[in-house]
């Protein structure tokens, strides 16, 4: 299945993507560490630490050890939670590459059990979007949706 990236405001960028699971099981993998740990990175990185908080208020904190033993760190705060239907969360890196924090809305639908995610990141500026769109992030992404195909196939059949 396809990624797809759009930028539905001048600071915006919306991902797509849909899901052969049900609505509850993929918000589960979006927010419990115990299959987030199974997922979250792209190809070459896993996470190491994981610590989610989910509640209004609550911090989340992830670091992610790629190759060649580097490592990225990245938190936030959740603003809104609605299970298993919409989550919405600050994001900031510890090696800040852009300026500020990202403001995170996912929506999940779930339409005959597949499951689609439109997660909008919202950027202080559009220069700062753009500087986003143009990382490796729509590869990264893909990658790592892939990772998330393979374990929602396996807790399904689990």
């Amino acid at each position: 299945m396809t990624v797809t990236i759009t930028t539905p405001s001048p600071t915006e960028l919306a991902v797509t993507r849909s899901f052969d699971a049900p609505r509850a099981l993929v918000f589960d993998a979006l927010t419990k560490p115990e299959l987030l740990k199974r997922w979250h990175g792209a190809q070459g990185w896993n996470l190491i630490e994981c610590a989610v908080d989910l509640r209004v208020g609550g911090d989340w904190r992830f670091v992610s050890q790629g190759p060649g033993g580097i490592k990225m760190g990245h938190g936030g705060v959740y603003q809104e939670i609605d299970a298993p239907a919409r989550l919405v969360y600050t994001e900031s890196y510890d090696d800040q590459w852009f300026e500020g924090e990202a403001l995170i809305t996912a929506t999940l639908t779930e339409t005959a059990g597949r499951t689609t995610v439109r997660t909008v990141l919202r950027f202080g500026s559009t220069e700062i979007r753009d500087l986003v769109a143009a990382s490796p992030m729509e590869s990264g992404i893909s990658q790592s949706y892939a990772r998330l195909d393979d374990v929602l196939a396996s807790v399904s059949k689990g």
